[in-house]
Order: structure tokens, then C-alpha cells, then sequence
């Protein structure tokens, strides 16, 4: 059981603050009991949600659950879910996956973004630079093989390897 003071501290609100290390301005967290009371749903439900792992929220030494501001927007998106659009526990999990995938996504976007910003800022002769040792400079006549020369006396020497046309066929 908490202390007194504890108890206390709460009021009638539900609501508990707690000062996390190094800041100095405290986070608001709130019971279970507050919670149901100001979304209008039992209790149970919010155990429930737990249950299924869409909740999570803190809890306290004395095993109390403490939702946070964050909790409670997860929990307006999982009402929403269910009252307005009728989806199911099943879908909500889908969504909320889904959503949490696609802002994991975003962050790993603006992460590329910042680097190509980063490496934009280097110049573009930088760029020019890296391409020129990147690349191999040749000539077209430094790719097609050169058929070897004819011996004299011997047979002739064979043509040269490449696309036949229908003109090299008749003139053979």
C-alpha cells in the first residue's frame, strides 16, 4: 500500500505527478479510476486493453496503473477505432501497428533527408569529383576486339567479333 501522503498528494483527481530525472517540471500521470471516469468506459475495459497489450500503461511499487498523456491519446485512437468506426479489438491492434510502422518509416525518411541534405551542402564540385574517379573513360574503338592480321600466304583472317548486318552475308 502507498503511503498516506501519497494518497493524498492525488486529491480527488486521480491524477499523480512525477518528476522524472533531471527535469524539472513533472509528468502527469492518472489512475485507472480517472481515466474510466473522463472517457466514460468501465474500468475492466481499460484492463482489458491492457490485456491485449494496446495499453501500457506505468505502474507504481504498489502495483497501481499510472496513464500518462501519452497513454491517453493511444486510448482516444483506440476509442475512436471502436465507437466511430466499429473496428474490432483485433483491428485496432492491426491500426496501431500499422501507424507506429509508418511513423518508424517517417523517422528513418527525415533521417535520409537530413543526410542527403548534409552531403547536398558538401558542393556539388565534390560530387563531380567523386564521379570522375568513379568512373572509367574508354573509347568505343578500345571496346570492339580488332580481328588479328592475315598472314601472308595463309588463310584469311576471320572477321572481327560483332552485330552481323544482312549486307556482310551477301557480299560472302
Amino acid at each position: 500500500m502507498r503511503p498516506a501522503r501519497d494518497r493524498e498528494a492525488e486529491g480527488r483527481t486521480g491524477m499523480a505527478t512525477r518528476k522524472s530525472a533531471g527535469s524539472a517540471s513533472g509528468t502527469a500521470y492518472y489512475m485507472i479510476s480517472a481515466v474510466a471516469q473522463k472517457y466514460s468506459i468501465h474500468p475492466q475495459t481499460l484492463r482489458l486493453y491492457e490485456r491485449e497489450g494496446l495499453l501500457k500503461p506505468s505502474r507504481t511499487d504498489g502495483n497501481t496503473r499510472l496513464y500518462s498523456d501519452e497513454d491517453l491519446q493511444r486510448l482516444e485512437t483506440i476509442l475512436s477505432l471502436t465507437r466511430d468506426l466499429g473496428v474490432n479489438l483485433a483491428g485496432v491492434e492491426i491500426v496501431l501497428n500499422m501507424r507506429q510502422k509508418m511513423e518508424d518509416m517517417q523517422h528513418e525518411v527525415n533521417e535520409f533527408m537530413i543526410y542527403v541534405k548534409g552531403e547536398l551542402a558538401r558542393g556539388l564540385g565534390d560530387w563531380e569529383q567523386r564521379l570522375n574517379t568513379a568512373l572509367v573513360r574508354t573509347t568505343p574503338a578500345d571496346i570492339v576486339r580488332q580481328a588479328p592480321p592475315a598472314e601472308p600466304g595463309g588463310p584469311p583472317a576471320a572477321p572481327a567479333a560483332g552485330p552481323s548486318h544482312d549486307s556482310d552475308r551477301k557480299a560472302r
